[in-house]
């Protein structure tokens, strides 16, 4: 009997047996209402996942995270270091809104939303029911000696599992290189491009180390999400739960018989067949209660209505429920901690949204240049200057002009005409003249304007040297 069957509650994991060493969870394919619904929600999870980064918005790739040349894409948007502000509230409102999403469904994302449980569960796990059976064949092939049909079957397996780890990575790394970039990359081949071929083939291993082996330990002992709610959960949050109550009664749980009186003998309705057990992805009992290793993924709940309507039984002895819901009845109620927290989320939401629509398309950097004194020029003052604008629209900017808002005089632009293309930024150098008889002062605040099509878009404030006032 595998040792997740015989699993002491709190002692141990069930991916680790008596002398420490790794054991594998063979889980039953799990069938039914909930598995159903999770699976349709893979299939557009999936979608989404793999063709997102080939996706494109008016030539914007749909979502893209290129760090090295500090592009990014949401959504078709482009972001560039100059909207880091933007990222830093998405991300706050992100742990809101899991702090907020835990306290009420606890850890329903890590069962019907994570990557890691899809791919493991709705890809990997179904290959392997495919090609070595249900559970309990795949018990038997293991402990049986290499042969044949064990070198056949692992065989496939595993070169399946390499094929689909292999095509993750590549989509992995469309989401950083961007996919114009891989696709070229692919086709020019892996003698031209050796540094993609590297990172696909290091990414590739990756994958196929943690599905192939390390499997549900990214859950139980990686993920930082199951410690985190422990933190988030009380007894009004719901969870996948076993109603104790209604399964144990007085004198707990106990294997069913023909024709006795159970409520007599003072026995639940759980018939203590373990089928809750066997089903589960991460090896836990779910009738010992709420768990690090529970990631909410309904098995044990469609295993055991399945038990339940064959013995001709009431569903639900494992549901969606909180503590509060079995031990006293009551239905879930928004808390002050979470009409709290749901308001943080909602300023924060209505603080992102104004500030996108008020972010500028343009950005301009003007900075003196280093180490270099002013100018005189007739009556003129002269200072040089390094100059960045960055177009963040999907047009390009053909007719772009730079002049001086608070101060007579002029700006000189070097290299001719100013144009910047679309997503892109330009850099040069200009001169700045003002006469010196408008100077108040040797160290003054001058405002630069960008005009686009001869419209202000945006402004930047830069230092203007002069001589000693001899006032």
């Amino acid at each position: 009997m595998p040792n997740q069957e015989k699993e002491v509650f709190r002692d141990s994991i069930a991916t680790i047996d008596d002398s420490g060493k790794r054991n594998f969870i063979y889980p039953k394919k799990p069938k039914g209402k909930f598995t159903s619904y999770r699976t349709y929600v893979s299939w557009v999870l999936l979608t989404m996942l793999l063709l997102s980064p080939f996706a494109k918005i008016n030539g914007n790739q749909f979502l893209l995270f290129n760090f090295s040349e500090r592009k990014f894409n949401i959504f078709g948007y482009p972001f560039w270091p100059q909207d880091f502000y933007l990222l830093v509230i998405s991300l706050l409102i992100g742990i809101v809104f899991i702090v907020v999403f835990t306290v009420i469904f606890g850890r329903i994302f890590c069962g019907w939303m994570c990557p890691q449980t899809i791919f493991m569960e709705m890809v990997f796990r179904k290959i392997e029911y495919a090609i070595e059976g249900d559970r309990n064949k795949q018990i038997k092939l293991n402990k049986q000696e290499w042969n044949f049909e064990k070198i056949k079957k692992k065989g496939l397996k595993w070169f399946l599992f390499f094929l689909i780890s292999f095509l993750i990575a590549n989509v992995f790394l469309a989401y950083f290189i961007s996919s114009d970039v891989l696709l070229n990359h692919i086709k020019g081949g892996p003698i031209v491009y050796s540094g993609t071929f590297l990172k696909l083939l290091i990414f590739t291993a990756i994958f196929y180390f943690v599905f192939a082996w390390f499997r549900e330990q990214v859950c139980i002992i990686v993920c930082p999400y199951g410690r985190l709610q422990g933190v988030l959960l009380d007894n009004k949050s719901i969870n996948v739960a076993y109603d104790y109550k209604r399964g144990e009664d007085d004198n707990g749980r106990k294997k069913i018989r023909k024709n006795e009186n159970r409520k007599e003998l003072g026995h639940g309705d759980c018939i203590d067949c373990n089928q809750c057990v066997v089903v589960c992805p991460t090896g836990i009992d779910i009738r010992n209660g709420t768990q690090l290793e529970c990631v909410n993924c309904t098995a044990c709940i469609d295993a055991c209505d399945e038990v339940m309507g064959k013995i001709g039984y009431e569903k639900g002895l494992i549901r969606y429920a909180s503590e509060d819901n079995i031990a006293k009845g009551e239905q879930f109620k928004l808390t002050s901690r979470l009409k709290f927290n749901a308001a943080i989320l909602v300023i924060l939401l209505v603080l992102l949204v104004s500030l996108l629509f008020v972010r500028n398309n343009i950005d301009l950097t003007i900075v003196r240049l280093p180490g270099k004194m002013f100018y005189t020029e007739g009556a003129n003052i002269k200072n040089v200057y390094t100059y960045k604008i960055i177009n963040k629209t999907i047009n390009n900017m053909d007719d772009i002009s730079l002049r001086l808002i608070n101060h007579e005089g002029k700006i000189e632009m070097i290299g001719g005409k100013l144009f910047v293309k679309k997503q892109n930024l330009k850099e040069g150098t200009i001169f700045i003249l003002i006469p010196k008889k408008y100077l108040k002062s040797h160290k003054e605040k001058i405002k630069i304007g960008v005009y686009v099509d001869k419209k202000l878009v945006e402004t930047a404030v830069t230092n203007f040297s002069g001589p000693l006032s001899s006032h």
